[in-house]
This record gives C-alpha cells, structure tokens and sequence, in this order.
C-alpha cells in the first residue's frame, strides 16, 4: 500500500504544473504599481516633515533628491532643465543610487554642459512622487517652463 500512495503522489508532482519563481531582471509589477503602493504609506505630515529636512540640503543630492512622478517624470524634468549657455545637458546612464531621503531607492543620473557651467555634474531623483511635479533647478542648470 505505501508504494502505491509513494507512486500516486510522485504522479501528481510530476504532472503538476511547476510554479513558476521570477527571474532576476522579470517585472512584477508595473511602475504605476509600485508608485501607488508606495504612496498609500506615508502620511501627508510624515512627507511634510522629510521634505522639510531634505531642504537643507542642495537639489539633486541623496540628501535633497529631486521628487518626480516615475521614470516619465524623471525624463520630463531632466529635459527641462538647461546649462548655463541655455544648451541642455547630454544625459547619461541612470543608475541605481542607494535610499533616499524619503525612503526609497533613488537613481543617479550623470549630466553633461560640456564647457557650459555647470560642467559634468550627477544628480540623484526619487521617480516615487506621482503627485509631484518640480518646478525648481539644481545649482547651475536652469529650468525651462512646463
């Protein structure tokens, strides 16, 4: 009898679909997603208060990064802004940077003026700001208007 319940369960494990794991680099959930999970956990005075202390800090840094509504808004914002010349940026790689002020990953993004001031310079955003839209610019680049 144990054979048979050993060779009945062996059956079914082999004929069962496998679960399938995500792989490393496989989305589960959509940006859209994870911004609006991230959103519903802090509180409108908790963000009040981080945004506060983030602002002794200079824009665009781990400390004070620049809040953007996902990696559209990380685009639109980055192609507002201008060096000194009026030129924009040539915009690098983004890179994964670490927490942030706010508490959630933030990514780095290289910029180059060429000669133009500011230079080369790297400016940290936070894409988990839907509601978000910054109207400021970093030391040294200029912002053009929406």
């Amino acid at each position: 009898m144990r054979s048979v319940l050993l060779g009945l369960t062996a059956a079914a494990l082999l004929s069962a679909p496998a679960f399938a794991q995500p792989k490393a680099g496989d989305r589960t959930m959509t940006p859209d997603q994870v911004l609006a999970e991230l959103g519903s956990g802090v509180s409108d005075e908790e963000l009040a208060r981080a945004v506060a202390a983030a602002s002794a800090f200079p824009l665009g840094t781990a400390e004070n990064p620049i809040r953007v509504g996902g990696p559209e808004g990380a685009r639109a914002y980055m192609d507002r802004l201008r060096c000194a010349d009026g030129s924009r940026p040539k915009i690098g790689q983004r890179a994964p940077a670490g927490v942030g002020a706010f508490g959630t990953i933030v990514d780095l993004c290289p910029l180059d003026c060429g000669l133009a001031a500011p230079g080369k310079r790297d400016l940290v955003t936070d894409i988990y700001h839907a509601e978000h839209q910054e109207d400021r610019a970093p030391a040294g680049f200029a912002i053009a208007p929406r």
